[in-house]
């Protein structure tokens, strides 16, 4: 007797309390494949949003409409292009109308793929922000958070660090936006009281231009002594991350690194530019001191090289740059099979801050979260339903769909697009050095 004849008798005679139960799952199945239908959205409209943050930035952010009344939010922020980041993310209007938002890898493949002349900073901003947006649809659509969907909690919190771009400025995230009072600090002052509110780990630029002119020697010399009398302010046990931004020469790179080694620093990001990973090997042979790139890396095909050779000790891919939750998942799981820790780049505001943490909280290998500073007492105020607590040094997602919060139009609209002045390094010749 063949299994449907075997069934059919079960179901007509009523036979076997264990042949009913595989009916019975069927059954269940059926309901269960009914129920998890296509969701029948639809984009309907696509608008930016440009806030001055008060800084030296201007935030950019994309809001997707679905016929079904859900809305996605998405950020593309990038320093000194706001209005062409702007422009390219209004590029994809026309192609998106009409898509279904849930279909995310594919629309992710057409935008980057379709228009030939693909990839480059502003293109994969533009990316990066619509594919935020549909990430948060396909959450609030499905009652979960981001986390949930890209696989599951991986922890339960995601250790964070603070990032002071001015590097003699503090800003006391314990305490309500409106009352804080920075000051000017001393780095060994800066850094100590940060461990003093409870953080693990802190990251300032040690080599610093004075007025914007590049000097070797001094830079490296003060740079290092900025790490001696650091170190000896928190202990043996504070994590001290070092951004140097691309600014040294390779002599001066190598010559910074070995010094720094002795002072045990978690990390010595961007000693490099970005264009040579020949020159990112060479310093890797000169030092044993752990080294970060990534924040302007695009893809994964950029990343993949750099894994595979093992250049360095940590990646970090900033989500509004390098294509998205879609790709930086993706990121992370090429540096996962080569050992390498993913730690997000992330001097933005909250947008970029709740969705480098989603991933974060379902990558095995993520290491650590960066958050900026510095933004104007309305930061917080942005959005409603901010969406992380920081406490002791780590964040903790609230379990909301999507993102878990959206962003207040009117506050936005109290704060419009402002044109930044920005300025470039200088030898001592008038020559421009890098930034």
């Amino acid at each position: 007797m063949d299994r449907r004849k075997f069934l059919g008798m079960g179901v007509a005679g009523g036979i076997g309390l264990g042949v009913n139960g595989v009916i019975g799952q069927a059954a269940s199945l059926a309901v269960n494949y009914e129920k998890a239908g296509p969701l029948n959205l639809k984009i309907t409209d696509l608008r930016t949003f440009l806030v001055n943050s008060g800084n030296d930035e201007n935030f950019v952010y994309v809001k997707i409409y679905t016929n079904q009344g859900i809305t996605g939010l998405g950020e593309g922020t990038m320093t000194g292009k706001a209005l062409t980041v702007e422009a390219a993310i209004k590029e994809h209007k026309r192609y998106l109308i009409g898509k279904d938002p849930t279909e995310i890898e594919r629309l992710w493949q057409a935008m980057f793929r379709g228009p030939r002349y693909r990839g480059g900073p502003i293109l994969m901003s533009a990316l990066s922000a619509i594919d935020i947006a549909l990430w948060d649809i396909l959450g609030k659509a499905l009652g979960q958070p981001i986390w949930q969907l890209l696989g599951g909690k991986a922890r339960d919190k995601v250790r964070v660090y603070p990032h002071e771009k001015s590097g003699n400025r503090v800003m006391p995230y314990h305490l309500p936006p409106r009352k804080r009072a920075p000051k000017e600090l001393s780095y060994a002052e800066m850094f100590l009281k940060r461990k003093e509110e409870g953080w693990t780990a802190c990251k300032a630029g040690f080599l610093l231009a004075v007025d914007n002119r590049v000097e070797p020697s001094r830079m490296v010399r003060d740079g290092i002594e900025r790490l001696r009398t650091t170190r000896e302010a928190v202990g043996p046990d504070f994590d001290i991350l070092i951004d140097v931004h691309g600014k040294a020469t390779t002599p001066m790179a190598i010559d910074f690194c070995r010094r720094a080694e002795e002072y045990n620093p978690f990390w010595i990001e961007e000693a490099t530019q970005l264009e040579d990973l020949g020159e990112l090997e060479l310093l890797r042979q000169q030092t044993s001191v752990p080294l970060a790139t990534g924040e302007r890396h695009l893809n994964k095909f950029e990343f993949s090289e750099i894994c595979a050779r093992h250049l360095v000790n940590y990646v970090t891919p900033d989500v509004v740059h390098c294509g998205g939750i879609t790709e930086m998942k993706k990121i992370a799981a090429i540096a996962e099979a080569f050992r390498i820790d993913l730690s997000p780049h992330n001097p933005q505001s909250e947008v970029c801050t709740v969705a480098s943490a989603h991933i974060c909280m379902s990558s095995a290998n993520a290491t650590l979260l960066e958050i900026g500073s510095g933004q104007t007492p309305f930061f917080e105020d942005l959005f409603l339903g901010g969406n992380i607590v920081f406490e002791n040094g780590y964040g903790t997602l609230q379990d909301r769909p999507g993102l878990g919060l959206d962003l207040d139009e009117k506050i936005a609209a109290k704060y419009p697009y402002l044109e930044k002045d920005w300025s470039a390094h200088e030898w001592g010749d008038g020559a421009i050095g890098d930034r």
